[in-house]
């Protein structure tokens, strides 16, 4: 199940979506699953990515997160719709040292106006991963994409 892809239209619309950030591009982050309520997110160790003490960003990180549990959630959404973070919460467990990190968005709760997800954030050096940081999520769904004039 964790494996399961969505569907190549759903891939498609989360991918153009995901292009369209470009605090992730400037980050250099990247999709690697996309699943029904499941997505992804990679960020390679670079020196641009760490704090002071040569650790992983927690800045970094949980903006991955929250990217992933939004992109999970609108994995959910039907077409012609957008989605936005309401709140998060997320713990630092650990500090995130490796080769990158890989934040996993999950949905706990689909609903038609709120959804709920669960953000993890593992480290992985020499393939073995390390959970380093753990949260919730809550999104909203917006009945479209605001466009610029919105803004």
């Amino acid at each position: 199940m964790q494996d399961e892809q969505a569907t190549p239209e759903v891939q498609a619309r989360i991918q153009e979506s995901f292009e369209r950030q470009g605090l992730m591009r400037h980050l250099g982050a990247q999709l690697t699953h996309i699943g029904p309520g499941r997505v992804v997110i990679t960020l390679p160790a670079r020196p641009e990515v760490t704090q002071q003490d040569g650790y992983i960003h927690a800045g970094a990180s949980s903006a991955i997160a929250d990217s992933a549990g939004g992109y999970a959630a609108y994995t959910l959404f039907p077409d012609e719709t957008a989605v936005l973070t309401v709140e998060y919460k997320i713990n630092l467990l650990a500090p995130a040292i490796g080769d990158r990190i890989e934040a996993i968005g999950t949905v706990l709760k689909p609903g038609r106006t709120l959804t709920i997800c669960r953000l993890e954030v593992f480290a992985v050096h020499d393939q073995q991963r390390t959970l380093v940081a753990a949260g919730q999520q809550t999104l909203i769904r917006l009945p479209q994409r605001p466009t610029p004039e919105d803004r």
